[in-house]
């Protein structure tokens, strides 16, 4: 067969054949499904991204193996805490990585989560960086989103090199939410907002909101939540 049969052959077909679903506790690996149009459903999910800023003007300005290293401590750094918070790492893309978490409680974690990464670049990245190279000028600096809604997964690519992907609200605001570019490290929509426990909507002595309220211009004016807290830990 080729190339251009095999091409339209399968786009035919996906778009023909109807979707099989079941419903879904723990994310799947890509072996849980099928290439053929095969879905798990979550009635809901939380989806973290957590980007690292500046990195496209890095290269240049720090050059490649410098870039590397902060790449690959800040990866290394977020992934680790995803797992921690009992996250799953559904993938790295670049300069950012995507976390899943799913179950009964899955919004508090998935905070937890992203208030521990801005403190382990405050604290441990960003020291580090500057011990090595005592000139160094430039700071590490992140943006993390986090929404919450039903998702659906699939498998998706050729055979011998497939991936999973997640269709749904949450993956695609959370995403999104990584381009905002103001003082707040963490961003997150109503729908965590009103799920999170109290442990990770305050803090401080007196305990106060570590959250203010935005209106999302670019999403139609809704209701989103910036914070600049961070989460330490040992």
């Amino acid at each position: 067969m080729s190339l251009l049969e095999d091409l339209k052959n399968h786009a035919a077909t996906t778009f023909r054949e109807n979707w099989t679903t079941r419903n879904g506790r723990v994310v799947p690996a890509s072996s849980d499904l099928k290439l053929t149009n095969d879905a798990v459903v979550f009635d809901r999910a939380t989806i973290l991204y957590a980007d690292l800023t500046g990195s496209t003007s890095m290269v240049d300005t720090v050059g490649w193996q410098k870039a590397a290293e902060i790449y690959k401590t800040f990866l290394f750094c977020a992934g680790r805490i995803i797992r921690n918070e009992g996250g799953t790492i559904t993938s790295y893309d670049g300069d950012r990585v995507m976390g899943v978490f799913v179950g009964d409680t899955q919004a508090t974690p998935a905070v937890k989560c992203a208030l521990k990464i801005n403190w382990a670049v405050k604290n441990i990245i960003n020291p580090a960086l500057n011990k090595q190279y005592p000139d160094n000028n430039v700071t590490v600096s992140q943006v993390i989103g986090i929404d919450s809604s039903q998702v659906r997964t699939a498998r998706t690519g050729v055979r011998g090199d497939n991936d999973i992907v997640w269709v749904g609200k949450a993956a695609n605001y959370a995403a999104k939410l990584t381009e905002i570019k103001q003082s707040q490290r963490t961003w997150i929509t109503k729908a965590v907002y009103e799920r999170l426990r109290d442990d990770a909507k305050l803090g401080g002595n007196p305990k106060t909101n570590m959250w203010t309220k935005h209106s999302w211009t670019e999403h139609d004016g809704s209701e989103i939540y910036g914070s600049t807290y961070w989460w330490s830990f040992t």
